[in-house]
């Protein structure tokens, strides 16, 4: 029987690999955030698949974590190295802030981060915005970053793992100044096709900030495969094909597929919980549900998670197979992200407008076919939507991974839900048992809106207990062991 990883045992192979090393995680987003209620200050984690994951492997682990501080409070409870043990109720490891002026956020964030890297990186129809000035601010803040790490590492030996693609120029920086360090990243988006990328102005000054990593993690084969393209085709760099290994200034850096996961077991047992079945009965009063077969959907407001394609495909099931009106209900939780960007702000007008004329013709009495809920979330409602729903819809145009997905697998503790999932996602690669999508067909998207109804109990039961297998087995601490391990065999 293979071992099924948990804290203990990541925090086992940790001490046993690297308990000479210190462990320094860096990001763009804190795991935990500090705000004004009232006149206290309380501390809750952050939203998001990444930071939660994470969270639980550096609570395994210990370590300092580096990341932006912007909300209210957390520069009141920072000591004089701008640094807060979390999490607030069991102190695991070190939160360290780097503070960044509204200049540098709106530069390296919400500029070329995610008006050139997003939207280059999922190639789902909106166009890069490519502005020097924004590089320039991205080059400073990647500088700033690295400036904090270095300061941190001083003599000592380190690991320093770096998300995302908010980052591309650290690993470099760090290795520049420090070669002996072992530094690794995780690219947790996809990684275009190298036609796609090359359109990318600064594109060899991106690929020799990532190149400064020992280990280069993605979701997918499909991702690695196409950063060596990239890599070859745009550098003088040597690519191993066969041993997926790029060779660059007598350097070498490894490139390697790591499925992200949740924490099954944590997941499955909050959803059981009393609190949760309280939250359920709740939300069902609150709600007017009483024996509807249930839908939910949980996306930030962002045009790679094909929202719009997904209300379509609903108002379609809706025309062709009336006898379900009444009988179902969507609920969409809808989390507002990035809304100083444009086509976010188009993109949540045009999800309100559809919602409303989807609603208005359908609607009949006191039933709606689609309960609107804005995000964020308490964990507990979250919890109890997961594991109220019949059937769960993730609808990503392109998506890294999308721990939604496995979150809802998770918390479906009694096998009795469906998944209908994008194929455009990193998550399909190991879900087969899902109903697959193109969520751009939308004639099939509704016809698997009806299968999942009408699929017989056995099959529905089976196709679950599959799934949660899968994820259970390769939880967020294996994704973290497969990565340490082969940090090991590193010289």
């Amino acid at each position: 029987m293979k071992l099924i990883w948990s804290k203990e045992s990541l925090f086992n192979l940790a001490k046993e690999k690297f308990s000479d090393h210190h462990l320094i995680v860096v990001s763009n987003r804190e795991p935990y955030i500090h705000n004004y209620v009232g006149s206290k200050i309380e501390c809750e984690a952050a939203v998001g698949g990444v930071t939660t994951a994470l969270d639980s492997v550096m609570c395994a682990t210990g370590g300092l974590w580096i990341a932006c501080g912007n909300s209210k409070a957390d520069k009141e409870v920072v000591d004089l190295n701008n640094k807060v043990m979390v999490p607030p109720k069991e102190p695991l490891y070190t939160l360290k802030r780097i503070w960044l002026t509204k200049k540098e956020i709106n530069g390296y964030y919400y500029g070329f981060s995610n008006q050139a890297l997003w939207p280059l990186c999922h190639s789902t129809y909106v166009q890069p915005i490519f502005s020097e000035s924004q590089w320039n601010t991205y080059k400073k803040v990647n500088s700033k970053f690295a400036q904090s790490v270095l300061e941190e590492i001083g003599n000592r030996k380190a690991l320093v793992f770096i998300q995302d693609y908010h980052l591309a120029l650290l690993p470099h920086l760090i290795k520049e100044a420090r070669p002996e360090v072992t530094v690794a990243q995780f690219w947790h988006i996809p990684w275009p096709r190298q036609q796609v990328f090359s359109t990318c102005p600064w594109q060899e000054e991106i690929l020799n900030g990532l190149l400064g990593n020992d280990l280069l993690g993605f979701h997918t084969v499909r991702h690695c495969r196409n950063f060596l393209t990239t890599v070859n085709r745009a550098t003088k760099a040597r690519v191993n094909y066969g041993k997926a290994e790029v060779v660059w200034n007598e350097k070498e850096t490894i490139v390697r597929h790591f499925p992200i996961s949740v924490d099954f077991e944590q997941l499955s047992q909050d959803s059981q919980k009393d609190e949760v079945q309280e939250e359920i009965k709740r939300l069902k009063a609150e709600l007017g549900l009483s024996d509807e077969f249930i839908g939910i959907s949980i996306d930030r407001l962002d045009y790679t998670k094909g929202i719009p394609q997904r209300l379509l495909a609903i108002d379609r099931f809706l025309d062709r197979w009336p006898e379900y009106k009444g009988k179902t209900v969507f609920i969409e939780v809808q989390v507002p992200s990035r809304t100083q960007i444009l086509s976010y702000r188009r993109l949540e007008r045009k999800v309100d407008t559809l919602v409303k004329k989807i609603n208005l013709k359908h609607a009949s009495g006191d039933w709606k076919p689609i309960i609107t809920l804005p995000g964020p979330l308490p964990p507990n409602t979250l919890a109890a939507l997961r594991s109220m729903a019949d059937l769960c819809i993730v609808s990503s145009l392109h998506d890294g991974m999308n721990l939604v997905a496995k979150e809802f697998i998770a918390s479906q503790y009694d096998n009795d839900g469906t998944l209908i999932l994008s194929s455009s996602t990193g998550a399909a690669r190991e879900l087969g048992d899902a109903l697959l999508i193109n969520p751009l067909a939308i004639d099939q998207f509704a016809a698997s809106i009806k299968g999942a109804l009408d699929m017989p109990k056995s099959e529905r039961h089976n196709r679950m207990r599959k799934k949660r297998s899968i994820v259970k087995k390769s939880n967020i601490y294996k994704w973290a062991a497969d990565i340490f391990s082969e940090l090991a065999k590193l010289p």
